[in-house]
C-alpha cells in the first residue's frame, strides 16, 4: 500500500478517507479491517473512516458525507457530490455562520442521476447542473457561496427571512451581492426575482440586514425622504484606542443619524452599552441620533417617516414627506 499517498489524502481531507481511496492506494479490505480492529480508524459512514476513535468534528462529518455520496476522479478527489445549503456556507464562513447548528443534518447535493441511501445526520439532495455550480477545488467540494445563498433564499419561509439570509451571507464576506445577482441571472426560473433583485441591489449599496432593507422600502422610499448614506464609517477614539465604527443610516447634511436595532447582537448587554456610547458620541458632535426597532419600521412605518421628516427639517432639509398608499390620510 502506498503509505505516502494515503497520508496525503488524510492531510487533505481532515483525517478522513474512503474505502475506494484506500483500495486505489494499493490497500486491501483486510488492511481496513485491521486498522479498525486496532482502533487506528473508526467508521463514520459505511465505507468512510476517520483516523481516530473520538467523536468526529463537523468538518470531518462534512468530508465523510461527500465521500460517501460521491465518486472519485483520476486524482482520487471526490466528484458527483458536494456540500449544499447551510453546510456549504458553514464550510465557507466557518463556525461563525450563525444560521447553522453543527448538530443539524449536513446537506449534500448529488448529481440528479444518482441515488444515495439515506443516513442519519445527512440530507442528500438531487441537483441538476452540479458541475457548473460547485467549487470542486475545495475540500470538501461545496456549492459556490452565491449558489448556496440563493438556494436558501428561494427556500426561505417568507421574503423577510430571504432578505435577512442574503444580507448575512454578504456581511460574512464569503460572497458579494453582485455574485448572487449573477447566479440568479443564470437561472431561467426564479420565484420572486424582482424582489430579490431589489434586495440584492440594496445590499450591494450597503444594506447589512433585513431591517435595513425594510427601513428603505417601507419608511424612506415610499415617503420620498432623502436617501441616507448607509454603513458610513466613523473614526472614533475611545478608551485611549482609535478604531472605526459603522453607522446604519446617516444624513450628514442635515445632522441626523439612524441606528437600526434588529440584529441578535444588539440584545447583549455589552453591545447595548456600546450602542448607547455611539449615540452619545453623535449627540456630542452635534448630530441627532435616533435608534429604531422592528415596530417603528414595520408596524408604524408611516408615523416613523413623519417623525424623521421633522428631524430632517430641524437640520435644514426643505422638503416634505410624501403620502404612501398606507398613510392614514392617503
Amino acid at each position: 500500500m502506498d503509505e505516502a499517498l494515503l497520508a496525503d489524502l488524510f492531510a487533505r481531507q481532515d483525517d478522513v478517507i474512503s474505502r475506494a481511496q484506500v483500495l486505489a492506494c494499493g490497500g486491501q479490505p483486510h488492511d481496513i479491517k485491521r486498522r479498525v480492529r486496532r482502533r487506528e480508524w473508526a467508521m463514520v459512514l459505511p465505507g468512510v473512516y476517520v483516523a481516530h476513535t473520538g467523536p468526529p468534528t463537523w468538518e470531518q462529518r462534512a468530508v465523510a458525507g461527500v465521500l460517501y455520496a460521491g465518486s472519485l476522479d483520476h486524482q482520487l478527489r471526490p466528484v458527483a457530490a458536494a456540500l449544499a445549503g447551510h453546510a456549504a456556507l458553514r464550510a465557507a464562513v466557518g463556525a461563525s455562520w450563525r444560521h447553522h447548528r453543527d448538530r443539524a443534518p449536513i446537506w449534500v447535493c448529488i448529481d440528479h442521476r444518482r441515488t444515495v441511501a439515506t443516513r442519519r445526520g445527512y440530507r442528500f439532495v438531487r441537483t441538476a447542473g452540479l458541475e457548473q455550480r460547485v467549487d470542486w477545488l475545495r475540500t470538501p467540494p461545496r456549492l459556490r457561496p452565491a449558489e448556496a445563498a440563493l438556494d436558501l433564499a428561494l427556500g426561505a419561509p417568507d421574503q423577510l427571512a430571504a432578505v435577512g439570509l442574503l444580507a448575512d451571507a454578504c456581511q460574512s464576506r464569503c460572497v458579494a451581492a453582485s455574485e448572487i445577482l449573477a447566479a440568479q441571472a443564470a437561472r431561467p426560473r426564479v420565484t420572486g426575482r424582482a424582489m430579490l433583485d431589489g434586495a440584492l441591489t440594496d445590499i450591494a449599496d450597503g444594506t447589512c440586514s433585513a431591517l435595513e432593507h425594510l427601513f428603505l422600502t417601507r419608511v424612506v422610499r415610499p415617503h420620498q425622504l432623502p436617501l441616507p448614506t448607509r454603513q458610513l464609517v466613523r473614526k472614533v477614539v475611545r478608551d485611549r484606542s482609535a478604531g472605526q465604527e459603522y453607522r446604519d443610516a446617516v444624513w450628514d447634511e442635515w445632522r441626523l443619524v439612524v441606528e437600526l436595532d434588529g440584529r441578535l447582537f444588539h440584545d447583549h448587554a455589552t453591545q447595548r452599552d456600546l450602542d448607547l456610547d455611539r449615540d452619545l458620541d453623535e449627540v456630542t458632535e452635534g448630530r441627532t441620533a435616533v435608534r429604531l426597532g422592528w415596530g417603528q419600521v414595520t408596524r408604524r412605518a408611516c408615523r416613523t417617516a413623519t417623525r424623521l421628516a421633522i428631524l430632517l427639517s430641524r437640520g435644514g432639509w426643505d422638503g416634505a414627506p410624501a403620502l404612501c398608499p398606507e398613510c392614514p390620510d392617503a
